[in-house]
This record gives structure tokens, sequence and C-alpha cells, in this order.
């Protein structure tokens, strides 16, 4: 029985096409079907390294996929854009792309490989705001709080939606 998972996308290398080539290779995934796309938003990059903004958006998707095989499936499509998560990459660092598996359904895990919930989804305003867009009463599944709420509760300033699609509209031609 299919589960709908909720992926977070970010990138600060060529944003857009980055981007728009992940919910293309997401779309053709045996197993995984792209639902929704939030609207994308530039915000500020996350943790010390001094580098460009962000874009980064939301996608829900309905996937037959296990949380492990998805993030798996999430990996390799970060690798397949130039991700580098070697030992010499730099952690908080620029990158290609960054695929974040934050929810999926109400399930709650934890492995060496996969926290589900994310686990600082709840403190990231780059990740809960293109989420609200996909759905502001999902409530999450530790916390017990919608993500509108989580939102309310953290830093916003600086993410700005930007007037990017990272599909084509249904029936448009390529």
């Amino acid at each position: 029985m299919p589960s709908t998972a909720h992926i977070g996308l970010g990138s600060n290398i060529e944003p857009e096409a980055n981007l728009r080539a992940a919910v293309r290779l997401l779309g053709e995934a045996p197993g995984v079907r792209v639902q929704t796309l939030s609207a994308v938003y530039r915000t500020p990059p996350w943790g010390p390294v001094p580098q460009a903004d962000y874009l980064n958006a939301a996608a829900a998707l309905e996937t037959a996929l296990e949380p492990l095989a998805l993030l798996e499936l999430l990996l390799g499509i970060e690798t397949a854009r130039g991700r580098d998560r070697g030992p010499h990459a730099v952690r908080w660092g620029p990158r290609t792309l960054d695929l974040d598996l934050l929810l999926y359904g109400e399930r709650v895990l934890e492995t060496l490989r996969l926290t589900l919930p994310h686990p600082r989804l709840h403190e990231r305003a780059f990740a809960l705001v293109p989420l609200c867009d996909l759905a502001p009463d999902l409530r999450h599944p530790v916390l017990g709080r919608t993500l509108a709420e989580l939102l309310a509760e953290v830093d916003a300033t600086g993410v700005q939606r930007v007037p990017v699609r990272l599909q084509e509209a249904p029936g448009a031609l390529p």
C-alpha cells in the first residue's frame, strides 16, 4: 500500500537546474509519484560556511518504497547531480543538491542511516515554509503539533518566495 512521504529539496549551485532535475528524476523513479510541489523559496544558508543563498522547496510523494529504500533513491539522485558526501566534503557547505526525507506518513524511525521525522525539521524555516505550502495542518508525529504551529515558532526572516517553476504544467510541451 503506498505511503505519502514529504521531502525537502535544496540547492545553491545551479539551483534552478538541479531542483528541476531532481523533480524529473523523482518522477521517473519506479515506485514514486510526485503528488504536489511547493513554491520555491530563496533562503539564507544554514551553518558557518560563507556561501550563496539556497533555493528550497518541498514535495509530497506517493511511494511504494520503504523509508530506507526511498532514502537510497534520494542519495542516488544527489550523487547523480554531483553531490559529494565523501570524507573531504565540507559540512554545511555549498551543494548541488540536498534531498532530505522529512516525513514518511506518521512513521517514527531511528536507525544509524535514517531518523524519521527529520530530527531538526521543527527548527528549520527553510524546510517548514515550503512544507506548509503543502500540508500546514499535518501533525509532526513526535511533537504532535501542526507544521504551521511549528513554523510560527521559528525565525523565517530572509525566506522569500521566488518565481521559479520546478515542473512544467500538466500537458505542457517539452
